[in-house]
C-alpha cells in the first residue's frame, strides 16, 4: 500500500479510538498504535477502553475480522475518572508530569486536583503518586467501552493531548506518557525506609526537589503510622 494510503488508514483508524492515550494497547499514544494497525504490526483488538464496541469500529475500517478484547491488554469497563485525595497530596508534581491531557491541576508542594471535564480516566497517574493517595471513580454508569464515550469526549481528549504535546515539544520536553513513566518518574522517588540525610558537602550538592519531596514523603509516612 503506498505511503499516502497507509497515512489516510491509520488517520481513520486514530479518529475511531477513544483518545485515552492510556498507553494500554502497548504503544505510546493512541496515534502511534493507529499507525500501528494500519502498518500491520499490531491487532485491533487491544484497545481495553474502545471494548468490543471499538473492536467493531476498527475491523469496518480495516477489513480486519472483529476478534474478542486481548485480556493481555485489559477488560472492557466503565469510563473512569481520577480523584486526588487532597489531604494526602504532597504535591510532587509527578501525576501532572504524567498526565497525558493536563488534566490535574497543581503546582510544586501544592496539594494538585483533577479536572474532571479533561481526565480520560487512562491511570497513568495512579502508578507514579508516591503516596497512593490518587484513586479511580465511575463515570459512565453501567456503559462500558464507547458505549461509555462519545465523539466529542473524544475530540476534547485529541485536543488537549495535542495541545499538551505541542507545548512540550516547544520546550523541548516532549515525551509520550509510556515513556514519562519508563523514565522512572516513580521509581526515582520510591518510598525507602528512611529519608536519606542532606549533603553539606559543596562538591555534591543536593538536589533540592527530592530532597523536598522525600522530606515530604517521611511526613506522609509518618501521618499514615499515626493514623488509627
Amino acid at each position: 500500500m503506498p505511503a499516502s494510503a497507509l497515512q489516510g488508514l491509520a488517520a481513520r483508524i486514530d479518529a475511531a479510538l477513544p483518545q485515552t492515550q492510556c498507553t494500554r494497547c502497548g504503544y505510546p499514544d493512541c496515534a502511534a498504535y493507529a499507525q500501528a494497525i494500519a502498518d500491520g504490526a499490531a491487532a485491533i483488538n487491544q484497545c481495553p477502553p474502545g471494548g468490543a464496541q471499538g473492536i467493531e469500529r476498527l475491523s469496518a475500517i480495516t477489513g480486519l475480522p472483529a476478534l474478542p478484547l486481548s485480556a493481555e491488554h485489559g477488560v472492557e469497563a466503565p469510563r473512569t475518572l481520577a480523584l486526588i485525595d487532597e489531604a494526602w497530596c504532597i504535591g510532587c508534581t509527578l501525576c501532572i508530569k504524567a498526565c497525558p491531557t493536563d488534566a490535574i491541576f497543581g503546582a510544586n508542594k501544592r496539594m494538585h486536583t483533577v479536572i474532571a471535564p479533561h481526565c480520560t480516566g487512562c491511570e497513568l497517574c495512579i502508578p507514579v503518586c508516591p503516596v497512593d493517595c490518587i484513586s479511580l471513580i465511575p463515570a459512565s454508569g453501567d456503559a462500558t467501552g464507547w458505549s461509555a464515550w462519545s465523539e466529542e469526549q473524544a475530540q476534547h481528549a485529541l485536543q488537549r493531548y495535542t495541545r499538551r504535546q505541542g507545548r512540550l515539544t516547544a520546550s523541548g520536553q516532549a515525551v509520550a506518557p509510556k515513556a514519562a513513566m519508563a523514565a522512572g518518574l516513580g521509581a526515582a522517588l520510591a518510598p525507602s525506609p528512611a529519608p536519606a540525610p542532606l549533603q553539606t558537602d559543596a562538591a555534591a550538592p543536593v538536589d533540592a526537589k527530592k530532597a523536598a519531596i522525600a522530606a515530604a514523603l517521611a511526613r506522609a509516612r509518618a501521618r499514615i503510622k499515626s493514623t488509627p
